[in-house]
């Protein structure tokens, strides 16, 4: 019997991970939940299930398991019973819980990455000492190539460079922490960097809409009034969430993916530009009823120097959705790449290859149409 113990299991990430690792009868999860109460804990689990469309007697639902507690605090902030009963269970470990969010304060940053990687690291210290650890699967971002130029390679990053925001910053630092403990204390942990995680590429599903959906608004231009940054030849690397999922679970059941590091993502061919995403985009919104101005193309600085004086005079009811569009600017200015010759190279030794974003992107837009905007119509 395997008995994963899952950080982030609410998220993009770890809601698609619970249902593969599931599908192996031999297999039990334990979930940490951060919950205010035991009440709230079980409406959070009772929230998975539906998301999950499980049964309330379900065979899956049985061998899931929540915990009430904080990923970013030593021992995930639980009673030491429980601690203890989870160091006695586990065999595997899934670190995929995140705050992605590119604003917050560096120490409010460091408090989720940094904290919740070296809470995670003393957990499989621990499993690796009573000789119950079999795998540590670490969910990183390709973020924490900052502001390098080039193609990032699968490799640790040594050298001094910039971030775009603190996200990457504090994702850069607990890599290290993770680093050290595969280097000098040989842990069996395989690191995924994902890039921009979106929805099923099967059907578009995802838990929660996050950053590449709030770029996706911002490209529709109904937001700007159809003004647009040239993006030249800019990428947007995505990769959908079931994919990622698939990768992670994978992994964990791979003892010779230990000591690795695989950038989940598309990769530098394979990315759309965001000008062919933009179109994508704005025909997704036009076809599900809705107006978008005419686009209007400006020089970068233009437009960025717009949008800065825009925050300033907006009405307080967008006045904080402008203020981060500079944010995203920055983001989405940088002519970055991602290699992925390891990630594709293990997929193909087993049959697979990534699918083309032009292949699910109509699906993923679809879902998020459906779901955010469901009867609109000539908006």
């Amino acid at each position: 019997m395997s008995v994963y113990f899952l950080t982030g299991g609410t998220g993009a990430v770890g809601s698609s991970i619970v249902p593969l690792l599931l599908a192996d009868p031999d297999t039990e999860v334990r979930l940490l939940l951060r919950a205010e109460s035991d009440a709230a804990l079980a409406q959070r689990m009772e929230s998975l299930a539906g998301y999950w469309g499980w049964a309330e007697s379900s065979e899956q639902r049985a061998r899931v398991k929540g915990y009430r507690g904080d990923a970013a605090v030593a021992n995930f902030n639980l009673p030491d019973d429980q601690y203890a009963e989870l160091a006695g269970a586990c065999t595997h470990l899934i670190h995929s819980a995140g705050t992605v969010r590119m604003n917050l304060s560096i120490e409010d940053a460091r408090r989720s990455a940094v904290g919740s990687a070296q809470a995670t690291v003393d957990f499989a210290r621990r499993l690796a000492a009573a000789g119950r650890l079999s795998k540590f699967d670490y969910v990183s971002t390709v973020g924490v190539a900052g502001k390098r130029p080039g193609a990032l390679p699968e490799i640790w990053m040594d050298e001094p460079r910039e971030f775009h925001n603190t996200y990457e910053q504090a994702k850069a630092e607990a890599e290290e922490i993770v680093r050290r403990a595969i280097v000098d204390e040989g842990l069996p942990v395989t690191v995924h960097r994902p890039s921009m995680v979106i929805g099923d590429a099967r059907d578009g599903r995802i838990i929660h809409f996050q950053i590449f959906y709030f770029i996706c608004e911002f490209l529709s231009g109904r937001k700007t009034q159809g003004l647009y940054p040239d993006f030249g030849e800019v990428r947007l690397d995505v990769i959908p969430a079931n994919w990622v999922a698939e990768a992670i679970v994978a992994a964990s059941r791979d003892p010779q993916t230990a000591g690795r590091i695989f950038h989940l993502c598309s990769g530098p061919e394979q990315a759309p530009r965001l000008e062919e995403l933009k179109a994508l985009v704005r025909t997704a919104f036009t076809t599900h009823g809705m107006r978008v101005p005419p686009g209007i193309r400006l020089p970068r600085g233009v437009f960025a120097a717009l949008a800065r004086m825009a925050a300033r005079l907006a009405p307080a009811s967008r006045r904080k959705a402008l203020s981060t569009l500079p944010i995203y600017l920055d983001y989405l200015a940088d002519r970055q790449g991602f290699d992925n010759a390891a990630y594709s190279g293990w997929l193909a030794s087993r049959g697979l290859h990534l699918p083309l974003a032009a292949d699910y992107l109509p699906r993923v837009l679809g879902y998020y149409l459906d779901k955010r905007y469901p009867s609109e119509t000539g908006v």
